[in-house]
């Protein structure tokens, strides 16, 4: 063995899977968790770890050389599903919002385990599917296998982790600088939605910007029309419309993923041999008896335990076997996982059986929320696995021991935010909050918005607003998909700078993404402006980076896969640091009372 490594247990021995375990459990899944239950509660949407998790496991790994990028699956695997849990300690919040006695703190984690088991194992159901029949391509997916695979070079590691390092320490700062400066707080400074942005770009920063300052430019008219109170944000009907625009883009898109995944399945032949590689096995019997057993227990629990009325839940659970199909499709091809989307459409099944109480419908539709959340996140971590070789059955361990621990963190982490900053139980939707510019909540705000406003009557206007925004989304994704055929207008945009111009105007002004910029009316004015000013300076830097490379053979960034460009990175450890900054305060603040 050589002497590098002769501290660390034999590759694949218990002492190395527990060292992983250590590490994925105790350090980067709680990093993860902690950004995702962050930024849930300060913009609304989370970025998963996938990237963080490979590049930090990377650095255990990488003294067991090429081998080692199975470890770092693993590690990113179970830290990613920590991430993903603890992104849903929104619905804690939601339960505070609407008014629902909070259950004992083992009731909840108890629910929100059943429901991340029986998804993951219905996203491991459909795993043969996705990715071993359709072969999608999985682009987030993707992009992990390339980065454990490029991360057995020690010089691009050490430039990865310097830059999620600087970002983390920048982020860190800002958000003490935003909670203890006053010049700080006023100008509302966000490193975590300035990183976010950096992360998405300016195509689609813009145009989130774009349809909040249409809504603020419309808001007299909404006023007017009894649409909106004097005193009321564009977002408390923006949401609606901003919902229904995703459903109406989704249901194009849906419409024409499962036709191209029909003739994907169809002409797709099998692999040669007979049999699947030992990598690949998976013992389906053994998989069904555990979507039964925790099928069935979720149900017992959310119906004994939590009073949520049986028919609502066995509804919910029939449908999560057809979203997380459609939502693994959607990700496998576009990288999109619409679980709002998967949500909304729930509440308004449910609501077509007669449901009128929004607290069934949170309790219910979270089914969904996290089932889709975290079978897709299984598919997406399959299908990194399938490029790598990676053993799918281990793969699937380390990631129920990751939905485990996050089912208890997402939980503890929405006590610990909402206790540190009370401003996070007061309901947004239904009155002005002063001091939640930092805590735009926009997935609660969702949530609340449409349970309130879909499953109660007399809501005319609610409805209204939701066909309006379902036939802007539906409109635009038809023109936009119309232009993506369109030869001449291909050609033209290509034919130099007028056409770039024309294209970015199009793309992030005139035509936006009804997905993109759908978030300008989920979040307030003074969010876009930073959410906007990453993504400027980060396509700006892009831009200048690729000039330069056109000028010479080599740049700093040359061999870094997209998701390990400088812009990510740094964004990456914005997001992180803002939120360890938030997560210290409260604690301190925590602290400070009880020795009062």
């Amino acid at each position: 063995m050589p002497t590098k490594r002769r501290f660390l247990p034999r590759l694949g021995s218990p002492g190395y899977h527990i060292m992983l375990t250590a590490v994925a459990i105790f350090i980067l899944g709680p990093l993860g968790g902690i950004s995702a239950a962050f930024m849930n509660f300060s913009i609304g949407f989370f970025v998963g770890g996938q990237v963080l998790a490979g590049i930090l496991g990377s650095t255990v790994t990488l003294p067991y050389g090429p081998e080692g990028k199975h470890g770092a699956n693993y590690l990113q695997t179970m830290a990613s599903s920590v991430a993903g849990m603890c992104g849903m300690a929104v619905l804690v919040q939601a339960m505070s919002w609407l008014g629902i006695p909070q259950p004992p703190m083992w009731q909840l984690v108890l629910y929100f385990l059943c429901i991340g088991m029986f998804g993951v194992g219905v996203g491991m159901l459909y795993t043969p599917i996705v990715v071993d029949r359709m072969q999608l391509a999985y682009p987030s997916g993707f992009a992990v296998a390339n980065i454990l695979r490029a991360l057995t070079d020690k010089d691009l590691l050490k430039r990865s982790v310097i830059k999620l390092g600087g970002g983390l320490a920048a982020g860190f700062l800002g958000g003490l600088a935003s909670l203890n400066v006053a010049w700080c707080g006023a100008i509302g400074l966000s490193t975590s939605t300035f990183g976010a942005g950096m992360i998405v770009g300016a195509r689609l920063a813009l145009s989130g910007l774009v349809l909040g300052l249409v809504g603020a430019a419309c808001k007299p008219m909404l006023v007017h029309v009894g649409w909106l109170g004097p005193d009321d944000p564009f977002r408390k009907i923006g949401f609606i419309i901003a919902l229904g625009m995703i459903l109406g883009a989704a249901l194009l898109d849906v419409s024409l993923l499962l036709v191209q995944a029909a003739r994907r399945l169809r002409d797709t032949k099998p692999a040669e041999g007979n049999g699947a590689e030992d990598w690949k096995n998976v013992n389906q019997f053994r998989l069904i008896l555990w979507i039964v057993f925790w099928a069935t227990a979720l149900v017992v629990v959310g119906h004994v335990a939590l009073g949520q009325p049986l028919p609502y839940l066995l509804v919910a659970v029939a449908l999560s076997f057809v979203f997380v199909l459609i939502n693994g499709i959607a990700a496998g091809i576009s990288d999109s996982n619409p679980i709002s989307s998967a949500f909304v459409l729930t509440v308004f099944i449910l609501a077509g059986m007669g449901l009128r109480d929004p607290k069934v419908g949170l309790m219910c539709a979270a089914i969904l929320l996290i089932a889709c959340s975290e079978g897709g996140d299984m598919q997406q971590d399959r299908s990194t696995g399938w490029r790598l070789g990676t053993n799918r059955i281990v793969q699937f361990r380390y990631q129920v021991i990751g939905i485990t621990m996050g089912a208890f963190l997402s939980v503890l982490l929405a006590k610990v935010f909402m206790s540190a900053y009370p401003v996070l139980k007061i309901d947004q939707f239904s009155h002005h909050v002063e001091g939640a510019k930092d805590w735009q909540s926009a997935m609660t705000y969702k949530f609340v918005g449409a349970l309130r406003g879909i499953t109660q009557p007399g809501g005319g206007h609610i409805m209204t607003a939701l066909v309006i925004g379902v036939s802007i989304g539906l409109v635009t994704e038809i023109l936009r998909k119309r232009l993506s055929k369109s030869v001449g207008y291909q050609k033209f945009i290509k034919s130099g700078k007028r056409g770039w111009v024309v294209d970015f105007l199009v793309d992030a002004v005139f035509l936006p993404s009804p997905y993109a910029s759908s978030f300008g009316g989920f979040v307030e004015l003074n969010t876009l402006y930073w959410w906007a000013g990453g993504g400027v300076i980060s396509s700006l830097y892009d831009g200048w980076m690729a000039r330069r490379k056109a000028k010479r053979t080599a740049t700093t960034d040359a061999e870094l896969p997209s998701d390990m460009s400088a812009m990510s990175l740094i964004g990456g450890g914005l997001i992180a640091g803002d939120s360890l900054a938030a997560l210290a305060v409260g604690i301190a603040g925590l602290i400070a009372t009880v020795f009062h």
